[in-house]
């Protein structure tokens, strides 16, 4: 084991796969020349060269679509969109290429690639640059989602997206880039579609995904003190989803709360709740409840900001309800 960055548990899977596969290479705004926005690419052009790390134009939907291309005829593109925000722009070659051809060419054409980058709100960028992309991706079939909360999932599930034959899009917290953790060390895989319990428990489970795990966590320790105790159960993966991981939760605790970063209209709770509700309700005590960003876009003011997020208080709030019924 290993103490290190998110950011450098990314960097590290990147290199590994790039060095045990030749076909795999990098594509992105400043993943070259500037080591990536957020320095996840450091050293990989002096390591890999110009043609494996390859900064693109300012434009999503032309290095997307020619990323698609290359997957086409046997190359493994990982291609970095700076923010998910941007990636609505390639939303055409995510969804109506890649994640269609393989379905479209009756089993053919495989699309094995990566979109990768970070996804949801940081701190004071607004409306168009604080979003939550995951339900955009996980509605439609065809593509992998795993959004890793900790260094080490970070890695294993890199590693592992990159070598899937699928389009995988790997979202990341921009607030994790810095986070530091415990990292195996070796070719350190996480299977696709594999939830992980953060947190043992036996009174409620909190059940989300990405870095609102941390929150959840924050908010487990805060009910341990009043002699409640949460389960945290990290989906990890969104696209395949781990549902036996969901039941074994729920039947475990028979009480649920679903805590996501998105908007709560059609989110990823939603799905989460329609699926214990249709194979776990007998084994439920209360409703499952969600905790989730308010249902505007986000505000630039601070004080705004913060009343839209998803906080502690909340989730303990959400905890107490499905407990006491109050």
């Amino acid at each position: 084991m290993a103490e290190i960055t998110y950011r450098d548990a990314l960097n590290q899977a990147l290199a590994e796969e790039m060095e045990r596969d030749d076909s795999v290479f990098l594509m992105g705004e400043e993943v070259a020349e500037y080591d990536g926005a957020y320095k996840v690419s450091k050293g990989l052009l002096d390591r890999f060269g110009e043609l494996r790390v390859v900064d693109s134009p300012i434009s999503e939907l032309g290095f997307a679509g020619l990323g698609v291309g290359a997957a086409m005829v046997g190359l493994r593109p990982i291609i970095e969109f700076m923010t998910f925000n941007f990636s609505l722009l390639a939303l055409d070659q995510v969804i109506n290429s890649a994640a269609k051809m393989l379905y479209m060419t009756g089993g053919q054409i495989n699309i094995p690639m990566v979109f990768r980058g970070p996804s949801g709100a940081a701190l004071q960028l607004a409306a168009q640059h604080s979003q939550a992309a995951e339900t955009w991706y996980v509605h439609a079939p065809g593509i992998k989602v795993v959004t890793p909360a900790t260094p080490a999932d970070a890695k294993g599930l890199m590693k592992a997206a990159i070598r899937d034959d699928d389009p995988v899009a790997v979202m990341e917290g921009e607030l994790l880039y810095n986070v530091r953790g415990e990292v195996p060390e070796g070719d350190h895989v996480i299977p696709l579609g594999l939830a992980d319990v953060k947190r043992e428990g036996g009174d409620v489970s909190i059940i989300t995904h990405g870095k609102t795990v941390h929150l959840a966590l924050q908010a487990a320790k805060r009910l341990e003190k009043e002699g409640i105790e949460a389960e945290v159960l990290d989906l990890r993966s969104l696209r395949p989803l781990d549902v036996d991981a969901i039941l074994a939760t729920v039947r475990k605790t028979n009480r649920a709360v679903y805590l996501e970063e998105g908007w709560p209209y059609v989110g990823v709770g939603a799905q989460v709740a329609a699926t214990i509700q249709e194979e776990a309700f007998d084994d439920l005590d209360a409703p499952v409840l969600r905790v989730t960003q308010a249902d505007v876009p986000m505000p630039y003011a601070k004080n705004l900001e913060q009343l839209a997020k998803p906080n502690a208080e909340r989730v303990i709030a959400a905890c107490k309800r499905v407990l006491y019924r109050t």
